[in-house]
């Protein structure tokens, strides 16, 4: 196991302080364990220094509380990552524009690494990434230095697994995979954890590791999927998918309730399946399933646009001209997270045809657009839901207020079923439908 080269608790080297890095640095200095936080924007760094975070997820005290202690500081210096027992990984893995994966970050971050790797270092990749990453992308880099991995240094893939707005599975008490190059890396790398994680899950490789994240999100996405090609189905039909879904789920056995939207958003779910079919193309196998459900996730964002057009059609009024209010643009309830968020294309949909598009979202302050654009978001006056021509429910936000919002507005598409009680109380003749009120 890595010792700390100083005397006192360990030290772990946390690369990256976003939606992954922080929260994990913030939880092994709850447990005792000092943490160098290391990130290339100096805000990011300033702030933590200064006891703040920058993730909904984590208060500020959280942070604060581990500097008082002397158990968290941020830093840009790179050279400093020699210092730690153990370094964690956790920069984003994006994808390039033509879909393919972008591990640009991770290989920035292996090279920092191994500038100082010294003899009982643990390296664990954390960034979700393509079967084969760990082994063949981060070990030759590592081993410039000639050091031997399972012997002079540890190497594994531990995914993490953040739910953004979870208050219960947080970093401590979520299980966690771990699997290293050698039998030897998965023993150091889960003996570490073990100090600040509650339950520690081995595997027998780190591909082994790899593949388990993304059979995670693959599964989401395969079974999201699924449900939106049933509400297209269920659409056609003139049946209520949330009626059917509800009715599906009372089986107390063989089924799991996923629920339609208007598309998938976050890093994970309509990222990570594309670094699997990326890396099973290289082997001249095609993803077939996760294809398909990626190919229909893709296409709600276009049918909520659909719906709304529709909506005013039956109003009498064109899209072109028309004020449209957006509400919510995160990718999901109760988060500021916009990655990948769905209400980014509705938007760019929207203002193709014409329209005037405002948005309201009270975790997200401020949109950045595609095309280099800040929007604002507007406050939920009741004029504003009057004046509008037509209302969208992209996000439901649970201090939208369902009533309000349907009362209150000329034309109301709930691309999340968030009004459906009330329009149901109503007697809307859509209830329970995408158009509740037009």
């Amino acid at each position: 196991m890595p010792r700390n080269r100083d005397s006192g608790p360990p030290l772990l080297g946390v690369v990256g302080l976003g939606y992954v890095g922080l929260p994990l640095a913030a939880a092994a200095a709850s447990r005792g364990v000092r943490v160098i936080g290391f990130d290339v924007v100096q805000d990011v760094v300033d702030g933590v220094n200064a006891g703040r975070s920058h993730i909904q997820d984590l208060s500020n005290g959280e942070v604060a509380d581990a500097r008082r202690q002397g158990l968290l500081e941020a830093t840009t210096d790179m050279s400093r990552l020699g210092r730690c027992d153990a370094v964690s990984i956790c920069v984003p893995t994006p994808l390039s524009r033509t879909r393919d994966p972008d591990i640009s970050h991770i290989l920035a971050a292996a090279e920092a690494v191994a500038a100082t790797l010294v003899k009982g270092q643990l390296i664990v990749l954390e960034s979700t990434t393509y079967p084969g990453t760990t082994r063949e992308v981060v070990l030759p880099i590592l081993g410039k230095s000639g050091l031997q991995p399972g012997e002079d240094f540890f190497l594994c893939f531990s995914p993490e697994r953040v739910d953004p707005g979870n208050k219960v599975w947080k970093t401590g008490n979520t299980p966690k995979i771990i699997g290293g190059i050698t039998p030897a890396c998965t023993e150091a790398g889960a003996a570490f954890y073990a100090r600040f994680v509650e339950e520690m899950v081995a595997v027998s490789s780190a591909e082994a590791a790899e593949l388990t994240k993304i059979l995670e999100n693959a599964y989401r996405a395969v079974n999201i999927g699924l449900v939106n090609e049933m509400a297209l189905i269920a659409d056609k039909l003139g049946l209520d998918i949330w009626e059917v879904i509800e009715a599906a789920a009372t089986k107390p056995f063989g089924f799991m309730k996923f629920t339609p939207g208007p598309g998938l958003g976050g890093h994970c779910l309509p990222v990570d399946p594309h670094y699997l079919s990326w890396k099973m193309r290289t082997m001249d196998f095609r993803t077939r399933f996760i294809d398909m459900a990626t190919e229909i996730n893709a296409e709600m964002p276009t049918f909520v646009v659909g719906k709304v057009r529709e909506a005013l059609n039956g109003a009498g009024k064109p899209v072109n001209g028309s004020r449209i209010l957006l509400l919510g643009v995160a990718y999901k309830k109760d988060v500021d997270d916009v990655r990948e968020s769905p209400a980014m294309e509705i938007l760019e949909l929207l203002e193709r045809d014409g329209a005037q598009v405002a948005y309201h979202d009270p975790h997200v302050p401020r949109w950045p657009t595609s095309d280099g654009r800040t929007l604002q978001s507007v406050p939920l006056a009741d004029d504003l839901l009057r004046d509008a021509d037509a209302v969208v429910i992209v996000t439901d936000h649970s201090n939208f207020d369902p009533e309000r919002i349907f009362e209150l507005s000329r034309v109301l598409v709930d691309a999340r079923n968030a009004t459906a009680s009330v329009a149901a109380s109503r007697k809307a003749a859509n209830a329970r439908r995408w158009i509740v009120k037009g």
